[in-house]
């Protein structure tokens, strides 16, 4: 029971122009299924079977080519899934090195300042010994200096002494000569 274009128009409640469309986007479909009859084209009755069942089975290509999709995105999801968990446990790992880091710094830090502080104390030690030893030298040197400046003083009163003791030698000399020589002159004068 073959039906023209405008007999499955009203059937299908579908414009001329959509069944037309339909017809087109069936491969091979005017070859195998449509003839002229007259001045007007028609359609077998698996044809019309097919452009009855055109939604229909329309929805049943996409509905594999759902599932696949579906399948895809599935398959994207979970591969999506399984890099965010990689990711995770790559930051994860890289924070706790990063903690680990932290914790070595400040460790550092303390230990640094603890050194600093180590040094500190030596350095004012070694200060003080530095200034004990200068000042027991000072001592040394000024007893040194003392010792020195009384035998120095000493050697200096000796010499005086034995300067004055030359020099009232020499006086007494003097004083011994002129005698004589007054005695002498004196003699002579007289």
């Amino acid at each position: 029971m073959s039906k023209t274009i405008r007999q499955l128009s009203e059937e299908l409640k579908l414009s001329k122009q959509a069944i037309n469309q339909r017809i087109n986007s069936i491969n091979g479909f005017r070859i195998k299924h449509t003839y002229k009859v007259k001045n007007h084209l028609e359609i077998d009755n698996q044809g019309v079977k097919l452009l009855a069942n055109f939604d229909k089975q329309k929805r049943q290509e996409r509905q594999p080519n759902r599932q696949a999709e579906n399948d895809k995105d599935k398959n994207i999801d979970h591969i999506l899934l399984k890099q965010l968990d990689v990711k995770d446990q790559q930051i994860a790992n890289l924070q706790q090195a990063l903690d680990q880091q932290q914790k070595l710094q400040i460790a550092t830090v303390a230990e640094n300042h603890r050194l600093k502080e180590h040094v500190q104390k030596l350095s004012g030690l070694l200060e003080s010994s530095s200034a004990t030893h200068q000042r027991q030298l000072n001592d040394k040197d000024d007893t040194l200096t003392n010792s020195s400046n009384t035998s120095h003083s000493k050697d200096k009163n000796d010499n005086q002494n034995e300067n004055k003791v030359a020099e009232s030698r020499k006086s007494q000399e003097q004083i011994h000569k002129n005698k004589a020589n007054k005695s002498w002159w004196h003699f002579w004068q007289k």
